[in-house]
């Protein structure tokens, strides 16, 4: 028996929901597959920030540092501004441990209506790769002039040599073992700097794969070209920002949000990566038991992956596949009816 310690952060909203659920399906799993799992939960969280002034204890990173993976529900709650529960938990840790590498797969599942016409099952498999500790979203910059007319902000975005090699060389490596095409998001007509910048090291790391095809893509025109002929696309490679928006534009073409699973990585596994829905706490559901739990579901698959157990993850990505293709059982968001709890136990039937 194999037991890998989790740290598990259910986090706000929904979050405290389906986290549960994903935990119902890893033991199941596990117990066919020879592992175990020892959860150590945290109440990091806008409650607690509400209540201690602080998303998680100054020392948080320390308490999770030895664990072999991170199990995240989802940050936020109206009653906390977003820049203020994201950089009080998320962020930190995904820069803390340097997981530069956000990815993020995307796939119509037979039995899910697309609202994309051209996005149909069996057609559509793609991944994002994000990058996700710098670009867009740093630290530099600043408000001046507080509320007089003449009030400014400024926000820098920092792009290194070593941040842009690392997550396209991730990207092409991934491609090579899928279809073998990258798409790279740029944005370089109209960024000056950052994203020519960006184009060069892609074209160089390109060079180095030759049997990856590969091709760029500004960013507006490629939001198009996903809703326009999704299936068309393996690997799409983005900045922080672009990375972002991408991601949660080819869930909703997938059916729902409620579906897309994430990975936070730390690929060279110095530190624990941290495994996260992309759904967010989703607040104006919270409390009513009717959460998609197949987004958190997968996500622990996509950590099953990580923790070296493919089998056991494909086993996870097979009952998903064979619910929905199989029964009528469907979440609200997917248009229909069942509870998180009666959609889990359906799901667990088929592993």
């Amino acid at each position: 028996m194999t037991t890998h310690r989790i740290a598990l952060i259910p986090g706000d909203g929904i979050g405290q929901e389906v986290t549960p659920a994903a935990c119902q399906v890893l033991d199941a799993v596990g117990r066919r597959h020879g592992i175990s799992f020892a959860y150590d939960e945290f109440d990091w969280s806008c409650r607690r920030y509400v209540e201690l002034g602080a998303m998680m204890p100054t020392d948080g990173l320390d308490q999770i540092r030895h664990h072999d993976a991170i199990f995240l529900g989802a940050v936020g709650d109206p009653s906390v501004p977003d820049h203020v529960s994201l950089w009080g938990l998320l962020i930190p840790i995904r820069r803390g441990f340097q997981q530069y590498v956000n990815l993020r797969p995307v796939k119509v599942f037979e039995g899910v209506e697309s609202p994309v016409r051209r996005a149909r099952a069996g057609e559509v498999d793609l991944v994002v790769v994000r990058e996700n500790v710098e670009g867009e979203y740093g630290e530099i910059g600043g408000r001046l002039n507080r509320r007089f007319p003449e009030e400014l902000a400024v926000q820098e975005s920092v792009f290194t040599r070593t941040g842009v090699s690392r997550i396209a060389e991730y990207a092409f490596t991934l491609a090579a073992g899928r279809r073998g095409h990258v798409t790279s998001a740029t944005k370089s007509n109209g960024i000056i700097h950052t994203m020519p910048f960006w184009d060069e090291i892609v074209a160089e790391t390109a060079a180095r794969h030759p049997s990856v095809a590969w091709n760029s893509e500004h960013i507006d025109a490629l939001c198009a070209k996903v809703v326009l002929d999704p299936a068309r696309f393996d690997v799409i490679v983005g900045s922080n920002l672009f990375g972002d928006i991408l991601s949660d534009l080819t869930a909703a073409v997938a059916g729902s949000i409620g579906i897309a699973p994430a990975a936070n990585l730390n690929p060279s596994r110095e530190f624990p990566s941290m495994f996260e829905p992309v759904h967010g706490s989703a607040p104006d559901i919270a409390g009513r038991g009717i959460a998609n739990p197949l987004g958190a579901i997968w996500t622990a698959a996509m950590m099953l992956d990580h923790l070296e157990h493919p089998e056991a993850a494909d086993q996870i990505r097979t009952a998903m596949a064979d619910v929905l293709a199989k029964t009528p059982i469907r979440t609200p968001d997917l248009g229909g009816t069942a509870t998180t709890v009666e959609f889990t136990r359906a799901l667990l039937e088929f592993t």
